[in-house]
Order: structure tokens, then sequence, then C-alpha cells
């Protein structure tokens, strides 16, 4: 602002500048900066995660995998009960099932849920050593299931019973087969966490990822728990 005053021997002029008022605009845009850092902040002490859900992608990810997993196995087991007494040559499911063998193996299965659970309570609790035994216990009790599976198959292939040799062979294969490979990728998903932890890179704030392994591995034992009653207990 400028402002010229006259007297009789000379004029004086005097300038005037207003300054920007700045300084509440940036203490307005820093108070939010720190709302949101404090939001953030809260997220993470209470474990939840900003998405729509309340649940992390990951999560959400592997419910998916494990719905289309449904699909798949429920197809499977369609199939067999389809086709179930309807070989007309071969041995039959009378002829060469050992159901005491498959229980004890069933029940090797069903028992790493439980060490599985107790892994991930362990890595809760910060106590990354006992995370350790309980996922190797996990994978070593998958691994015995496995073999058990491996000792039936071999029985069965000396009983006459393949995959090409009647309907019971060809949909009792297939089905148990592919759980098999299920448990198998379970088992190297369990060594992996294992080893990723050796090298520390699994610590408490990561127990998430023993989640996600773990739900994998409770939907492998309980979709056994419906091929053993379909296939070895229902007549």
């Amino acid at each position: 602002m400028a402002t010229s005053m006259g007297g009789g021997t000379g004029a004086v002029t005097t300038t005037t500048t207003d300054e920007p008022t700045t300084g509440a605009a940036v203490d307005e845009t820093s108070n939010v900066q720190k709302q949101g850092d404090s939001h953030g902040l809260e997220h993470d002490e209470h474990g939840t995660h900003p998405t729509n859900t309340g649940v992390s992608n990951e999560k959400v990810a592997m419910w998916a995998f494990l719905g289309s997993e449904c699909l798949l196995f429920g197809a499977l087991i369609s199939t067999y009960l389809l086709y179930k007494g309807r070989s007309t040559s071969g041995p039959g499911p009378e002829d060469v099932y050992d159901i005491p063998y498959t229980s004890v193996s069933s029940f090797v299965l069903l028992m790493s849920s439980l060490t599985m659970v107790l892994a991930l309570s362990a890595i809760q609790r910060g106590d990354i050593h006992r995370m350790r035994v309980w996922l190797l216990a996990t994978a070593t009790l998958g691994a015995s299931f496995i073999g058990g599976q491996v000792y039936e198959f071999t029985e069965f292939y000396l009983e006459g019973v393949t995959l090409s040799s009647n309907l019971f062979g060809s949909t009792f294969f297939v089905l148990t087969g592919f759980h098999g490979v299920h448990v198998a990728i379970g088992i190297l998903m369990l060594l992996s966490l294992y080893g990723v932890s050796m090298r520390g890179g699994l610590p408490k704030e990561r127990s998430e990822v023993v989640e996600l392994t773990g739900l994998y591995w409770h939907f492998v034992d309980v979709v056994w728990i419906v091929i053993f009653t379909v296939i070895y207990l229902i007549p």
C-alpha cells in the first residue's frame, strides 16, 4: 500500500507491504498429517487392517482360494459317489480296504491340526523357538500321513487296483491323489516358514503369514475327514 502526502517543500511517500498469512494453513496441514499418523498407529496397535472388510487382502485372497478348492473337491467326491458300485471287473473296495490302518493314518493327520494351532499361538506370543518346533512337528505328521498313503497305494496296486483297472480305481486314485498333493504342498509351505524363520524373517509382527498357512492346513484336514467318511466308512 502506498500513500503520498504533499507539503510545501517536498513530498513524503510511505510504502507498506502486507505479508501473506500462511502460518495458519501450515498449522492446519500439519494437524491433518498428525491425525492420519495417529490413526495408522492405532490400526497397527490393535492389529486391524484399513480395508473395507476389516480383514487383510491376503486373508481375503486365501478364503477365496479355499472356496475354489471346495468346488474342486466337491466335484471329485461327487464323481466318486456317482460311479460307486458300478465297476464290472477287478477288485472292489471291500477287497482292498484296511479300515484300522487308514483310521490310524487319519488320526495322525488330524493331530497335525493341533500342532498347527500351537505354532500360531507361539508366534503370537513372540515365542519364535516354540513356533519352529510346532511347525516341524506339523510337517512331520503330514509327511507321516503321506508315507501311509503311499504304502496304501502300493498295497492296492499289488491287489490289482490301478488308475485304469476299473471305475473304482480311477475315481479312488484321482480323489485321494489330489488330496495327497495338497498335503504335500502344505508340507512345503510349513518347511518354507521354518526356513524363513531361521533367517530371522518371521517375527511376531508377521504372525498372519503363519495364520494363512494354518487356514490352508486346516482346510486340508477337514477335506480328509469328508473323504474318509465318504470312501471308507459309508458302505
